[in-house]
């Protein structure tokens, strides 16, 4: 039996990709959509996780790169590299939720990090995850993140990050050497 992580396809977006793209995001972080995988947020932030614009900007920006995975010629992940100098920033990183849990998202960063030191020569990948995602931040360590401690604050009063439904949220800065 073939694991839901074989045959994936790599991809950069299109302008052409970027309603599946908002809709790939928004299954996986927010609604009742999002709690069939586990990397839902619905009990900390309501409205939206993203939108057209945002996905287009990383699209169309020169330093950017939002990979599209497909399976069976269907969008099932993404996730967006941006090249900062010394290091590559991960973000905007979602996987159907339907195949959470069974290698896809593994795959993914892997291969991220593969074109972020193949392409740009980067030595570090960096993220930002919300500061109250233990379950998430767990995930991340162990693929060889590590916290930093650094914050940056939410930007409530800001509806496109979301509604948040708690007073505490900041993101946490999480680095990775790419050796």
């Amino acid at each position: 039996m073939e694991s839901p992580a074989t045959a994936l396809t790599f991809r950069d977006a299109t302008d052409a990709d970027v309603d599946a793209l908002v809709e790939l995001i928004e299954s996986a972080y927010r609604g009742d959509a999002s709690r069939a995988g586990w990397t839902t947020e619905a009990d900390i932030l309501e409205g939206q996780r993203t939108d057209p614009e945002g996905v287009l900007e990383v699209i169309k920006s020169p330093d950017s790169r939002l990979l599209t995975v497909e399976q069976d010629g269907a969008m099932v992940a993404c996730c967006q590299l941006e090249h900062r100098g010394e290091y590559a920033y991960f973000g905007m990183f979602a996987v159907r939720p339907t195949l959470q849990g069974g290698g896809v998202g593994k795959a993914v960063i892997a291969e991220a990090e593969r074109q972020a030191r193949a392409i740009w020569g980067v030595t570090e990948m960096h993220m930002t995850v919300i500061s109250v995602r233990d379950d998430l931040i767990a995930w991340y360590e162990r693929r060889g993140y590590r916290r930093t401690g650094r914050m940056t604050p939410f930007p409530y009063g800001d509806e496109r990050f979301g509604l948040p439904q708690r007073d505490d949220l900041q993101f946490e800065l999480l680095v990775k050497p790419l050796t």
